[in-house]
């Protein structure tokens, strides 16, 4: 059988479903996977999200891997950092999350991590996996590994429970939209015996995502939890997951969405007052004053390029505390370097209990520069774009991290090609919003010339 080799992205394996990934993919990849770790019988750990078809490639998977050797542990229903969590925290070889994220429903995929919940992505062993994945209806059977059930949920709230005692907490209201998609097995238990009043948009599990899709980061999508917070009144917070649970959005009393990277700077600010001195990341896209008010608490920023493989590469490699990306994801040290958006709201509510001022007054002083948030533009060759941009504008301060991003003393743009799509993303952020406007014009429009 051929595999579409277009679903091997950079970060994961993603497609339509059945169209471009099916049962049959899954079972080789299931195979394949085995194959990668070049161990006896490792442990694989399974988990999945609530697309309807989900469960049809997660027991084709779990087939494939049983059949090349391995034993699975299943552990069902799970978010994208349950399954991190679940590879790390237990000690076993890998596992797979069966989700598409915040796609729409028609999509599906899988994310891969080896022990200690290390990403495996195109660099590191995925481009591998493809070729396994050819050659995997030619391997022989080998004795069948077995498969066992599990169930992490108690385990892994008392994990990200451990470091916060709600009764210290003031009686906080708020609004928490799940999409429909598989956070809502975790936050009803969270709160359910909690002090706190909580109004739930979208709790019940539905495949299809008939509301909304599960993307945060569309305005659009955040119409229904805006309504809820200004009919309701008196809500301290509004809260949105995605469809696979590793990215959070917030948004304040109002209904205003609250940028991630000035949440980010937020959280850094009461993290440094814990832990002085310690190193806090942030990826190239975030408004500079991530990077001041990280100074300004005696940390140590660190800047690096988009993509949660690298961030938790860097992470490890250098020590770091705590990161945040621009698109809502945001990881700790203490959960094995890997995404922590429950650690990231109780942070949040706890900050606003102890402050005891409305979230938008504690986000305010943040609010320094204008930042035009990420546009996307349609791009036949983004390396001849970049080229254009590099020339006119040789005389900032030229970063090649991750695209291009030049910096000038009140302003600074960064382009760069995405990695899951044909586009070629823009940034701006300046002192003054006459500025950002008159740059983001700018630069728009010598993308957009033929």
């Amino acid at each position: 059988m051929e595999i579409n080799p277009d679903i091997f992205r950079a970060y994961d394996i993603r497609g339509i479903y059945p169209s471009e990934l099916n049962e049959k993919t899954s079972y080789l990849v299931g195979r394949a996977f085995v194959k990668f770790f070049k161990k006896t019988k490792p442990n694989v750990v399974i988990g999945r999200d609530a697309r309807f078809s989900s469960d049809f490639l997660s027991k084709s998977l779990i087939k494939g891997i049983n059949e090349q050797g391995a034993n699975v542990i299943d552990i069902g229903l799970a978010t994208t950092p349950m399954l991190y969590f679940a590879v790390a925290h237990y000690g076993f070889d890998g596992g797979v999350i069966v989700s598409a994220s915040h796609n729409p429903s028609k999509y599906n995929g899988f994310k891969l991590v080896a022990k200690n919940a290390i990403p495996v992505s195109g660099e590191s062993g995925l481009r591998q996996i493809k070729k396994l994945a050819e050659k995997a209806q030619d391997l022989s059977t080998l004795k069948k590994g077995k498969t066992i059930k599990k169930n992490i949920l108690s385990d892994y709230l008392k994990f990200n429970l451990g470091k916060f005692d709600f009764k210290n907490f003031r009686p906080l209201r708020m609004v928490i939209d799940t999409a429909n998609a598989v956070p809502g097995i975790l936050v009803k238990e969270i709160f359910k015996h909690s002090h706190f009043k909580v109004f739930y948009l979208f709790l019940q599990l539905n495949g299809s995502f008939p509301n909304h899709e599960p993307n945060p980061l569309i305005e659009k999508n955040l119409r229904f939890l805006k309504k809820e917070i200004l009919i309701k009144k008196r809500i301290d917070l509004g809260v949105a997951f995605d469809g696979d649970g590793d990215r959070i959005v917030f948004l304040d009393e109002a209904g205003r969405a609250v940028p991630s990277d000035l949440v980010l700077a937020l959280i850094s600010e009461q993290i440094l007052k814990e832990n002085p001195g310690k190193k806090i990341l942030y990826d190239l896209r975030c408004s500079n004053i991530v990077k001041e008010t990280i100074s300004k608490c005696k940390g140590k920023p660190i800047i690096s390029r988009v993509g949660h493989s690298f961030i938790k590469e860097k992470m490890r490699k250098e020590n770091i505390l705590f990161a945040g990306e621009f698109s809502g994801h945001f990881y700790h040290k203490d959960h094995y370097f890997s995404e922590s958006p429950l650690f990231v709201l109780f942070k949040i509510m706890e900050i606003i209990s102890k402050k005891e001022k409305p979230f938008s007054e504690l986000i305010r002083p943040f609010k320094k520069y204008f930042h035009s948030g990420e546009m996307n533009f349609r791009a036949k060759d983004s390396v001849k774009k970049l080229k254009q941009l590099k020339s006119r504008y040789s005389d900032g301060r030229i970063s090649k991290i991750d695209g291009l991003r030049i910096d000038f003393k009140d302003w600074w743009f960064l382009a760069r090609a995405s990695n899951t799509e044909p586009v070629l993303r823009l940034i701006v952020e300046a002192k003054t919003k006459e500025l950002m406007e008159k740059k983001t014009k700018e630069i728009s429009s010598l993308i957009l010339r033929p």
